[in-house]
């Protein structure tokens, strides 16, 4: 496979590096960090052996699938860095709805992409501080050809909804979409223009929403996001409750059970 940034990445100076084995696109970043590599730098891997999601879970990687990170680093303190998680996902959701014209794409706080119901891509974000700059590592995973069954949530592929494009295709419209949406978000400055085009994007704004947060389950209504990408419950006593992290049930999946998670 030939894989290549699109035009406006490499434009941009956006280098990239292809394996056709790695453990996990995120831990190469973060090597490639350690040793002093700056990026912007895109990692693809054709395949992945140890991917991990959040909060430490299991990522299972199948062959065909788009498995990418990306290592960049800045002066920015780690809460605008998080803020990139945003930003991610609107490049996600432009370059699959390229690819998926006619499907109903939202984005699913914090870190999925979703058709429909169905879990169709997943963000990872990771940090480490290297003398005075942040390296930020953002993981990205696509169900393009299958997606894993033994999950607790519904999972679907760019093939199960009816559509074909290659991974080169897709990897060149998410790198594209990437620089797009992060000139808007100009190390942060601009977190609130990509806040507003991630709500326009955003699945369940309205709707009972239940977030394990630890042990803890907090059930409320999902209102909005604020400043800094919290998500505001609107709590049953009429309040409201900010939330940072946690895992995110709509609807009839509103038990908390637990959760698949992202990739990388």
């Amino acid at each position: 496979m030939a894989f290549a940034v699109g035009p406006v990445a490499a434009e941009a100076g956006y280098r990239l590096a292809v394996y056709d084995r790695v453990d996990s696109t995120n831990s190469e970043a973060l090597r490639l960090a350690r040793d002093g590599d700056r990026g912007p730098l895109w990692i693809a891997a054709l395949e992945q052996t140890a991917g991990r999601g959040r909060r430490g879970r299991e990522w299972l990687s199948q062959d065909g699938n788009l498995t990418v990170s990306l290592l960049m680093s800045g002066s920015f303190a780690p809460r605008v860095a998080a803020t990139l998680g945003f930003v991610a996902a609107l490049a996600v959701h432009e370059a699959c709805s390229a690819s998926v014209p006619g499907s109903h794409l939202t984005l699913k706080w914090p870190n999925d992409l979703l058709a429909d119901d169905a879990k169709l891509a997943g963000i990872l974000l990771e940090s480490e501080i290297h003398g005075d700059r942040l390296a930020v590592v953002v993981g990205i995973g696509v169900n393009v050809l299958s997606a894993p069954a033994s999950t607790d949530r519904p999972a679907t592929s760019l093939r199960a909804l009816g559509h074909s494009v290659t991974l080169e295709t897709l990897f060149a419209r998410l790198t594209d979409a990437w620089c797009r949406h992060e000139a808007i978000w100009d190390q942060g400055r601009g977190f609130a223009a990509i806040r507003r085009l991630w709500l326009e994007r955003a699945h369940g704004i309205g709707a009972p929403v239940s977030v394990r947060i630890g042990e803890r389950v907090e059930t409320g209504v999902f209102e909005t996001l604020d400043a800094e990408g919290c998500m505001i419950l609107r709590m049953p006593n009429g309040g409201t409750k900010s939330v940072s992290a946690g895992d995110v049930y709509f609807g009839n999946a509103a038990t908390a059970r637990g959760n698949s998670g992202a990739m990388h």
